[in-house]
């Protein structure tokens, strides 16, 4: 029972959950029986009894011996617990048991079913249903057979037969009878429904039985090829949908009958564009044939049915799309032929319709191409294996685009080559034969930097050329640009085509290498023009030196080229005619560049001429054809690259080769004869050492540059773009309130549908529509409010001020905001009190000059004349009032207002008035005191009026007081209707009316919160942006969004939220400081006494409102079903008439008849929208014993009760009969507690073994969305309820006619990054990030034309995408970044991605050290990938000049040339190095000339731009400068560079290059999950040493080095002031990467963490390690994992790794000879001998190693000894070579800086050759050697982190620094971080 205990244990409370929600999987059946048991048993607990009975007898059949995994305990707790109940409970209604389940089971069914089921909704009848049809299975087993009575037996058969029509449904009930759901009642939905269910022409018969007709077309296509019912139900309901959405939009409501013909046929169409386009290419006819005759629209219906059957069953072949089209083509023609009786093509006998099994379709086609999928997934070996070993989704996929896959046959021969499992192997006599290995298919993705030429060849040969035409300019003459006239500087010049056909030949004889693997699968043409490409090349790089050559004897000049064209053409040079030729193709194609649309048609052609014509210059790919832009695009992206590259190359020109021409030429005329060390070529001419060392670092910069000046000019366009597009015109509240007048029109304009009967009028004109827009406006303006405040972004008094009354019945002026209308009335009161004149014009021009003030005083006014006459009962006394405000009004009319009424006398007016408000709101028990009280204040109030304000008021009374009886002594004002106080419309008046009285200039920064003022002036703000008009709900665009989640935070725990870390901080003490005003508006709304909360809902609630603080599932799905409340909303102001708008959207369910616009809103909302998340192992969370796993279950469980419209989808794993494990895609929604089942469909496999995991749980769920759009939601996001209200605008831009032919199928979203206020480093992330998603995408999409897809709320097109292998690609590794892929494909497949910023979405971003460098780890392997794959290659290869330039600049290029950065660095103080080692420095120095050139420093400085980071800091500051103002621009700029942003920039540059490079040389790629907390911990010194060791330290060790070297070496002839100018980038990027992550680390100069820090580091380094023990506790555990990548690397791979190995051992070698013991010898012999002392060292230190082993444990007295020895021996050595050979201690420094890098090399060589190394018993040598190392650099990075934590100053510093954002917002972390809190500070 101790498994048992465990597995009920997290329900300790609720018993009734356990038994059916942890049922082992391999029991599933009785699930639904304890369920049921849980049901019935408070209302009978004898009958829940049996039927837990009947559920332990059920287990014991299934698995008698029970043998599955959790039976045994599982059935000894159901033992247990029905013993139990037996004993205690007993029959209610009969003597026995028999009797007693009968009674029960006829009065449930005659309560629940006879009259139920016309009175209960169709959700509450499918669970009746399943409970009587589970009460009678129970029954059956306890009542024997003869003794069920007649009736029951009656009611049994009723309940079978219709229990089919009340099954748990997603969103339509199709079969439901009785009380049918609003959206059933929709002529849309009906008009599917009975399309779907035309069966007549041809008529559908079921196989086997052919008299009877099929329900519809999706059963008859189930019953014909055996798919699930799980899948046909699902696609039904999908394929209704669709239809209808489709539908609606055509149409009007009026006369709805049928479906529309075009409707059927648009669906067909875009379903079918990839399969006729699929058909074309292979020249195969299509198999959408329709007989004369037949009906059209049934067979259209059949053949969309029939695909997503197919499609919806397929698993992950859905990543496969041209396979999909293979199986759809093969069953198109067979239905073809069942339905018309066609001959079979290959046996000849007609096409039969059998009846085939629920699976057939799974097991016949599905499953076998999953199994080699499968197969070849596991030849990947978990991303160790090289992509070219095996085929991933996209080989097996392109395998569907030769035409010989239709040898395969249909049903599929499973003996093809396709199926052939390559490690099929015959085992005989202990020999293993092989099958032949599968080939690639089209493409391999091989490790190596070369694919980065193949990919963008023609940008690097237009950089090399350029490159090669500017220096030979600057080498003619004085460099001037017009030496390219001259005749010499022509003929060179015209050598680049010499160096053209190099290039050209290197591309070509690369195409032929790295497609080897592929040359099996390819058609002979592609072979024949690989080796004719070659062939060409070959003859071009032979024949234009000759003819070079040979003419360049008679040059010519340009001028005379062109003046003697024609004339004289027999006298030109070969040369000449040559490069005519050879410039042929390129003309071409330039002139087809400037023919977009003909050259598009030109492409997707599939004529054979036009196909052989292009066959030279492209290849013919199924994808990649025709992806030019239109005209006006063309010239837009070509404008921005002229003036770029224009920009590019005057600046490489001037600055970076010009001035280093001249000192070149001296330096290669220089004759250096002595050199200071051992020169192995003292012969070689020109100094071309030097030469080289000087120019690398300037030809590195220059291929480099452009990076830096495309950061330029995309952030001067896209700052232009945005100003235009209105970005940043409200920024501030003051903006919001100069502009707020006009922001209800600009809402009537943009999010207001314009009704078609309207006539065309400004709505500003019409009163009575002013006051309707306002109303609308007011509607979802105050429920954006509401959410904010239900959000806590503001409190109860910011609400009441920010909210718009939609009543405007009485008021004559538009009543605004009250924050608009702070303090107007009271200055309205001191203007007329101190008014000096005599005039009333006077007083009402002041008055009127401000809008709002006169508005405040009508709206004052009119609203207390209506509330007063409201209050009073007595017509006496209305008489009064009536007289007050006749005098008010005669007298403002006549202008003698000033003259009738004493101004002096309003101030005591406004005091009385604001108490008599204020009593009116407050609260009462006792409603007599109340009511004298109100009285006792409006008499007070009367007698001021006529008093003291009135000149006549006297009058008034008077003649008021004669009209009276005189028996009727009564006083004035004491008859009030006190009821009126109840009513809540009214109440609100009187707190508007007293806000309006009372608030101060303080409302005018209402709101407070920063967070609150960004999202209204953002709402507000794109009111005024360009955006589609919005459609109504019913004709928009229906979308879903899909979430894919795995094990993340739901919510967090009550102990989570207490959880104390290291220093006593909790999260929710956290966020209590870091939001201090939300956690007071939290408090202020769970207190409300009205709520009448108790402590549980208290906790609840803070549970949520920290979890919506975090990055969890919760506050995602919360954000999300905005869009329903969205909806709801928008559907409510289409169709409500005038009197439900002005009663408002919040009384709808208040009022009956009102009711059915609620339900019909809800119902259209679900029509259009659905939101799945895609809870992948959901099923295994709620079997698990684990308490987090227990928790998310609940917690997902939760939230599908809370929110209806939510789905889960999960991949359900079961053990079967024969315990094999069976996969399910399961799709579930809340029910009345618990989970309900909705469709249920088989897997050939587990479908997240393959691919990445992320794509694979999309693509499995991906069948259970609806809609024509579906937005891609990551599990750290949020939606606003403000926004949310702009989807079907946005919708609409897929209908938007764009230039060119095609519509957009991605639309790009902007989002906010709402993690930036937790620390300075979450704020540059949230910058970066920011930058990216706005500035950075605005220019990709427009002018550019390469945005992608970035795994942001992006929309898709979800036909287009479903029907072209969905959302993401999912191919192991090389598919790590699965988002971009997506974009890619759409790019490829003729889709293109537009990008918008009317709309925001919320994204969480990583906000730690660490873990911000494991997200760009994760990034920068993600694009080594990209660099290799086929997706890059092809874009690269197949669009425009131009294009391909921003693709790859914004791509794989940004990491490439960022890594070129940190190579220039080893380039310069490596080249360096070798000159100062040399001494050929110093000699050149001496020269003037030289000495004074500015060149090199110029271009490292170049270099230090792109280090810094500062690319990055241009598009965030041109972003935040039109968003925010440029002031703030500005001054967000200095805070980011005093809070050492450039540290934090250049320290994430080392990690993009370093997993960048590691990626594209050794593989390596996986999913790094950082973690997406809050950071509130110190991370350990072991911890930061583990994760940047190779990365940072290393490298950083290195380059201080090399510095050291060059400062030491170099002084004497060089001015410090070069040196640190050069140096000055170098040292911050080395300190930057040694110390960042000490820097960024929380307490991490803290004196008591130092010290712990180098205990567990100490701890760390001594372990040893084996297998099984964790890389954190063992120093050998971590360096063996560290060397993963070497063990499966190629040949190539370890041998680059030994290539680079080899720079440390010039160290040696140059520093030997500047020793003073070497006396300025330069003989070999001086190295040799250093080689001497090193293998002496390594021998010294072997033999302590040896001696530790051998000696250490037993004999420890020898080893002392022999340690001592060796001691001695060092000394005594020591000691001579000082007294003797003339030893220095500098002498000893330079050595240990000459012996460490060697010792390194040792070390990585010996890494690299690990197998030899352990064959020749080396290794534990080796790993000492490395555990030495290691420790030394532990100590040099340590030991100022040591010094730095001496001094108690640096920690509060760096504390400051860490911290400084969240200090703005209240937070003191240095008390927090010491644990000095308050414990009572918790809630």
């Amino acid at each position: 029972m101790t498994r048992g205990s465990s597995m009920i244990e997290p329900y300790a409370e609720d018993n009734a959950t356990v038994d059916s929600e942890l049922v082992p999987s391999s029991l599933a059946s009785v699930a639904p029986i304890l369920r049921v048991a849980n049901e019935v048993e408070k209302d009978n607990p004898r009958v829940a009894c049996l039927c837990r009975f009947h559920a332990l007898e059920k287990v014991h059949t299934m698995d008698p011996k029970s043998t599955g995994r959790g039976v045994l305990q599982f059935k000894t707790y159901l033992l247990h617990r029905v013993e139990k109940e037996k004993t205690e409970t007993k029959p209610r209604l009969a003597k026995s048991d028999p009797k007693e389940i009968q009674k029960y089971y006829q009065n449930f069914y005659e309560k629940n079913i006879s009259e139920g089921q016309y009175t209960k909704k169709p959700e509450e009848m499918a669970k009746i249903y399943q409970i009587a049809t589970v009460l009678y299975d129970v029954l059956k087993t306890v009542v024997p057979p003869s003794k069920v009575e007649p009736e029951t037996q009656k009611y049994a058969k009723d309940v079978e037969e219709k229990k089919e029509q009340y099954k748990h449904y997603n969103i339509l009930p199709l079969y439901a009878v009785g009380v049918k759901p609003a959206i059933m009642e929709l002529p849309e939905i009906k008009a599917a429904l009975r399309a779907l269910r035309n069966v007549d022409n041809p008529p559908l018969r079921k196989p086997g039985d052919r008299e009877k007709s099929a329900n519809d077309i999706l059963e008859w296509l189930s019953s014909v090829f055996g798919f699930q019912k799980g899948n046909v139900a699902n696609q039904r309901e999908h394929l209704i949908l669709l239809l209808a959405n489709i539908d609606t939009r055509s149409k009007s409501l009026e006369n709805y009958e049928e479906l529309d013909s075009r409707t059927v046929h648009l669906l067909m169409d875009k379903t079918f564009k990839n399969y006729s386009s699929w058909c074309d290419y292979l020249h195969c006819k299509s198999n959408l044939k329709f007989e004369p005759g037949a009906d059209r629209q049934q067979l259209e219906l059949l053949y969309i049915g029939l695909y997503l059957l197919i499609w919806g069953e397929a698993s992950n072949i859905r990543f496969m799309p041209e396979c999909i089209c293979y199986i759809f083509h093969n069953m198109a023609n067979e239905m073809h032929g069942i339905l018309f009786g066609n001959v079979q093509p290959v046996s000849g006998g007609a096409y039969q319709a059998e009846a085939l099994g629920e699976e057939s379709f799974l097991q016949d086609v599905v499953s076998p191409i999953y199994e080699v999928i499968r197969k070849e997934a596991r030849r990947n070996r978990g991303g160790k294996a090289s992509h070219s070993s095996w085929r991933n989704y996209d080989d097996l996929n392109e395998y569907f685009w030769s035409d010989k896959c239709f040898k395969l046959g249909w049903p599929m021969d499973l003996k093809s080559d396709f199926f052939v499992d390559p490690d099929d192997t015959l085992q005989e006599r202990n020999q293993v034969i092989s099958g032949k290995k599968n080939p690639k298919t089209n493409f391999v993705e091989v490790r190596t930097f070369l694919h980065l030429y193949r990919s963008f060849d023609r940008m690097w040969m237009f950089l090399i050329l350029v490159f090669q035409a500017m220096v030979i300019v600057a080498c003619h003459g004085d460099g001037s640009i017009f030496g390219i006239f001259d005749e010499g500087v022509i003929a060179s010049i015209l050598s680049i085509f010499i160096t053209s056909a190099v290039l050209n030949f290197f591309q070509a004889a690369l195409d032929l290498i790295l497609s080897f693997n592929a040359w099996r699968s390819l058609k002979s043409t592609q072979i024949l023009r690989y080796l004719l490409k070659v062939t060409v090349a070959t003859f071009w790089v032979v024949i234009l030196p000759i003819g070079y050559s040979s003419s360049v004897l008679n040059p010519t000049g340009l001028v005379r080229l062109f003046s003697t064209l024609g004339g004289t053409w027999r006298k030109q040079s070969l040369y000449n005619y040559l490069v005519a030729i050879y410039l042929t193709p390129n003309i071409l194609s330039s002139l087809l560049f400037l023919l977009p649309p003909m050259r598009r048609s030109m492409e997707r052609s599939n004529w054979r001429m036009i196909v052989f014509l292009m066959w030279w210059a492209q290849p013919k790919l199924y994808v990649g054809r025709g992806m030019h832009e239109d005209m006006f695009s063309l010239l837009k992206y070509t404008l921005f690259w002229m003036l770029l590259l224009i920009s590019k190359f005057a600046f490489s020109y001037y600055v970076e080769i010009l001035p280093l021409v001249a000192p070149t030429k001296v330096i290669m005329e220089m004759s250096i004869s002595m050199y200071d060390w051992h020169e192995f070529f003292p012969n070689v001419t020109h100094n071309i050492g030097v030469v080289i060392a000087i120019w690398a670092p300037i030809v590195m910069v220059y291929f480099m540059d452009a990076q830096i000046w495309y950061a330029i000019f995309a952030t001067i366009i896209g700052g232009i773009y945005g100003a235009f597009s209105h970005l940043g015109e409200i920024r501030t509240l003051g903006m919001l309130r100069s502009r707020f007048n006009s922001v209800p029109s600009a809402f009537y304009q943009r999010l207001v549908p314009m009704q078609k009967e309207e006539p065309k009028q400004d709505p500003l004109e019409d009163d009575s529509l002013v006051r309707k827009n306002i109303a609308k406006f007011s509607q979802v303006w105050n429920e954006f409010i509401f959410s904010m405040r239900m959000e806590d972004l503001i409190s109860n008094s910011e609400r009441d001020l920010l909210l718009v009354p939609y009543k405007t019945s009485v008021v004559s002026v538009i009543q605004w905001p009250p924050f608009l209308l702070a303090s107007k009335i009271p200055i309205a009161l001191d203007m007329a009190k101190d008014f000096k004149g005599k005039e009333d014009a006077d007083l009402f021009r002041k008055i009127n000059n401000d809008d709002y003030m006169h508005s405040a005083i009508i709206e004052c006014y009119q609203t207390l004349k209506e509330m007063l006459y409201d209050l009073i009962d007595d017509e006496g006394d209305k008489m009064i009032i009536q007289h007050i405000c006749h005098e008010i009004d005669t007298s403002i009319q006549m202008r003698t207002f000033l003259s009738k009424f004493r101004m002096s006398g309003l101030p005591s007016l406004n005091d009385k008035l604001e108490k008599f408000l204020s009593d009116l709101l407050a609260d009462y028990d006792n409603a007599e005191n109340y009511t004298s009280e109100i009285i006792k204040d409006l008499q007070d109030l009367m007698e001021i009026i006529t008093k003291d304000v009135m000149i006549n008021g006297q009058e008034i009374l008077d003649r008021a007081h004669s009209r009276r009886q005189d028996n009727d002594k009564k006083e004035r004002f004491e008859q009030i209707n006190i009821r009126l106080t109840q009513i809540r419309s009214w109440k609100e008046k009187v707190v508007r009316l007293h806000l309006l009285l009372t608030v101060k200039e303080s409302a005018i920064n209402v709101p407070m919160n920063l967070e609150a003022r960004r999202r209204i002036t953002f709402f507000t703000n794109s009111l005024y942006m360009r955006m589609p008009n919005a459609p109504k709900v019913r004709n928009m665009i229906s979308f879903s969004v899909l979430t894919p989640y795995y094990k993340e935070d739901v919510l967090y725990s009550e102990e989570e939220l207490h959880l104390e870390n290291e220093d006593g901080i909790s999260i929710l003490f956290y966020l209590q400081k870091i939001y201090p005003d939300e956690w007071r508006n939290f408090e202020e709304r769970v207190r409300d006494p009205k709520l009448k909360a108790n402590e549980k809902d208290r906790t609840e609630a803070t549970r949520q409102w920290v979890s919506y603080r975090g990055q969890t599932l919760s506050r995602t799905v919360r954000g999300m079903m905005y869009y329903k409340e969205a909806l709801e909303l928008q559907c409510f102001l289409d169709s409500a008439e005038d009197n439900e708008i002005f009663t408002g959207y919040r009384t709808v369910d208040m009022n009956k008849d009102h009711r059915v616009l609620k339900e019909r809103a809800q119902a259209l909302a679900d029509l259009k929208f659905t939101y799945v998340v895609s809870c992948q192992i959901y099923g295994a969370q709620k079997k698990s014993s684990d308490n987090r796993d227990q928790s998310c279950y609940a917690n997902i469980l939760n939230l599908m009760l809370t929110y209806p419209s939510l789905r889960v989808a999960y991949i359900d794993e079961i053990d079967n009969e024969k315990s094999q494990k069976v996969y399910y895609s399961v799709l579930v929604k809340g029910g009345d507690k618990l989970d309900e089942e909705i469709y249920r469909i088989k897997l050939p496999g587990p479908p997240t073994e393959i691919g990445e995991g992320k794509p694979e749980n999309q693509n499995h769920a991906i069948i259970f969305t609806r809609g024509e759009a579906l937005q891609t939601i990551d599990m750290n996001q949020d939606n606003y309820f403000e926004e949310a209200f702009k989807m079907r605008n946005v919708l609409e831009e897929f209908h938007k006619d764009h230039r060119g032919e095609r519509k957009p199928t991605i639309l790009g979203l902007r989002e906010h990054i709402f993690t930036g206020s937790v620390s300075s480093l979450a704020w540059f992330m949230s910058n970066q990030e920011t930058s990216f998603v706005t500035i950075g995408q605005r220019v990709l999409a427009d002018p550019l034309r390469v945005r992608f897809h970035y795994g942001h709320p992006d929309i898709f097109d979800r036909i287009f995408h479903i029907t072209r292998g969905g959302i993401s690609k999912a191919s192991k590794i090389i598919n790590l970044s699965e988002d971009i892929f997506s974009g890619y494909n759409s790019t490829l497949r003729g889709g293109f991605v537009t990008h918008h910023e009317y709309i925001q979405v919320g994204k969480g971003r990583d906000v730690g050290m660490n873990q911000i460098s494991l997200f760009e780890a994760k990034v920068a392997n993600g694009n080594g990938e990209q660099t290799l794959s086929r997706d890059v290659y092809r874009l690269g290869r197949r669009f425009d000049f131009y294009r391909m330039l921003s693709f790859y600049f914004t791509t794989v290029g940004f990491y490439f040339s960022s890594m070129v950065t940190v190579l220039v660095v080893y380039v310069f103080l490596y080249g360096r190095m070798y000159m100062v080692l040399s001494g050929l420095e110093r000699k050149i120095m001496e020269d003037a000339t030289i000495s004074n050139n500015k060149a090199l420093e110029e271009a490292l400085a170049t270099q230090s731009v792109f280090q810094l980071g500062l690319i990055l800091v241009l598009p965030m500051a041109m972003e935040v400068g039109l968003e925010s103002g440029f002031r703030r621009a500005l001054g967000d700029f200095i805070i980011m560079q005093l809070q050492l942003a450039s540290v934090f920039f250049t320290f994430q540059l080392g990690t993009k290059v370093h997993y960048y490079g590691k990626t594209i040389l050794h593989g390596g790629s996986k999913y790094r999950a950082t973690g997406r907390g809050f950071v509130i911990f110190h991370a350990k010194f072991a911890d930061n040493y583990r994760l940047y060791s190779r990365s940072h330290f290393v490298k950083g060790l290195e380059l201080a080095i090399l510095l050291v070297i060059y400062q030491v070496y170099g002084e004497s002839y060089r001015s410090s002031d070069l040196y640190l100018f050069i140096t000055f980038s170098i040292w911050f990027l080395v300190s930057s990467w040694l110390f960042a992550p000490f820097v960024f680390n929380p307490s991490g100069f803290d004196w008591q963490k130092t010290v712990e820090d180098w205990t567990d580091w100490k701890r760390w380094m001594g372990n040893r390690g084996g297998i099984g023990i964790a890389q954190d506790k063992s120093w050998e555990s971590w360096w063996d994992a560290e060397q993963e990548h070497l063990k499966h690397t190629n040949t190539r791979g370890r041998l680059l790794e030994i290539v680079l190995a080899l720079r440390f051992f010039l160290y040696q070698y140059g520093l030997v000879y500047h020793l003073n013991i070497a006396r300025d010898s330069r003989s070999i012999l001086v190295y040799g001998l250093s080689w001497l002392v090193m293998i002496t060292a390594l021998l010294g230190l072997k033999l302590v190693s040896m001696g530790r082993r051998r000696f250490g444990t037993d004999f420890q007295l020898m080893f002392r000894i022999l340690k001592a020895l060796l001691f001695l021996g060092f000394l005594s050595i020591v000691t001579v070579l000082f007294v003797v050979c003339g030893l220095t201690l500098s002498d000893i420094c330079a050595a240990f800086l000459a012996f460490l890098p060697t010792g390194w090399a040792f070390l990585l060589i010996g890494q690299a050759c690990r197998p030899c190394v352990k064959a020749i018993g080396f290794w534990d040598s080796i790993k000492e050697l490395g555990r030495a190392y290691e420790c030394v650099m532990g100590l040099v990075i340590f030991m100022p982190i040591v010094i730095l934590s001496w001094f108690p100053f640096v920690s509060e510093f760096q504390t400051r620094l860490l911290f400084n954002q969240a200090f703005s917002r209240g937070l003191q972390i240095s008390m927090i971080l010491a644990g000095k809190k308050d414990k009572t500070q918790y809630a």
